[in-house]
């Protein structure tokens, strides 16, 4: 049931109400990047040896006082799902698009149940162990994340040098292993122009901008990833401070911009936010980019009470819901993109209205 639930249910943890600065910073996570000191890294592992890593990790996780701290875990082989159950992990933010490259044997994710921590095996690294919440709470990311990795080193043996750190398959990573990111809706700087200005200001800064589904893809609706770029020298707490206190500053920028956009172009800003509304609510057909669209303008609307009555979790989860892969796992059935885009719509006009995906939480591409 629970493996169903994730792939089926549009909500996760990161999604839920009441994290800290969430007008802006929408979610925060933290990533370790780990490797075993027995075997070559997973571009040179050979079969039997990725087994090898599956097993040991399977392991370090199944034992009873890791299950007493962490909760339960749900493993899943790449092999047991299908490519589209695979893409709906990527759209969810619990695994990487680069685990989905090459073969899929050999690799696996290990996700627990509210699906704040996923820890994707054989990837680029052995483990790239990952805590997702919502709002700005790298602190409490790191927290969790470091229980895992405590977990884990307990009974597996990494792959450490004393002077540099923990050693990882791409130099970038090596010395703490650690990635923090938050990803953050920007429409006021984005519209401002600001955002042009800010980017290049925050990669001089140690960090890097990326798109939704970080590093390779492209900023939709205006929602960004912010995270670190430097590892080696740096000690965890550092990171995640440095971090944290230029996001605020980020945060406060954005909250700004917000304001001059309402205070001087009311009338344009309030009628482009009840467009997005009225497409969100009554559109028949709706793509991909477009319902991104709206959905970032319907998030601002409520961030600034032009909107109200709906929480900013509806947004997010119709973020996911929207996307291709899931709406195919909900149909149950290949669709093309034209047909994607009449269920997108009419999965958006229902959740508007209160109503779940299905009965049984699963869609089947009809109308209800």
């Amino acid at each position: 049931m629970a493996l169903k639930k994730i792939l089926t249910d549009p909500r996760s943890r990161w999604m839920e109400e009441g994290g800290p600065e969430a007008d802006v910073s929408v979610s925060s996570r933290v990533r370790l990047a780990r490797d075993l000191a027995a075997y070559p890294f997973p571009h040179r592992l050979r079969a039997e040896q990725a087994e090898e890593v599956l097993h040991a990790v399977r392991l370090a996780l199944d034992r009873p006082e890791v299950t007493k701290r962490l909760g339960k875990m749900e493993f899943m082989r790449l092999t047991e799902l299908s490519p589209v159950e695979r893409h709906v992990l990527v759209e969810k933010h619990l695994v990487s698009p680069d685990l989905l490259k090459g073969d899929p044997a050999g690799k696996a994710v290990i996700i627990r149940q509210d699906e704040a921590i996923s820890i994707m095996v054989n990837e680029e690294d052995h483990l790239r162990i990952q805590c997702l919440l919502p709002g700005l709470a790298l602190q409490e990311c790191w927290e969790l994340a470091g229980t895992v990795d405590d977990a884990l080193e307990a009974t597996v043996e990494y792959a450490f040098n004393e002077e540099f750190g923990y050693l990882s398959a791409c130099p970038t990573n090596v010395g703490t292993g650690l990635r923090a990111s938050v990803m953050m809706h920007l429409p006021g700087l984005a519209a401002t122009g600001m955002i042009e200005e800010v980017i290049p200001g925050l990669s001089k800064l140690g960090l890097t901008v990326r798109g939704l589904y970080g590093e390779g893809t492209k900023a939709a609706g205006s929602f960004f990833q912010v995270s670190n770029q430097i590892t080696l020298g740096r000690q965890e707490e550092e990171i995640i401070n440095n971090l944290t206190a230029l996001v605020r500053r980020l945060v406060s920028q954005e909250r700004e911009a917000r304001r001059r956009l309402h205070q001087e172009q009311r009338g344009a800003l309030e009628d482009r936010v009840f467009r997005s509304y009225g497409v969100l609510q009554y559109a028949r057909v709706l793509t991909s980019e477009e319902a991104m669209r709206s959905l970032s303008d319907l998030r601002l609307g409520l961030a600034l009470k032009i909107i109200k009555r709906i929480p900013l979790s509806l947004v997010s989860e119709l973020m996911v819901l929207s996307q291709p892969a899931f709406l195919i796992r909900l149909a149950g059935k290949e669709l093309k993109p034209a047909e994607r885009d009449v269920l997108r719509a009419q999965l958006i006009r229902e959740r508007l209205q209160g109503k779940k995906p299905g009965a049984d939480g699963e869609g089947n591409g009809k109308k209800r």
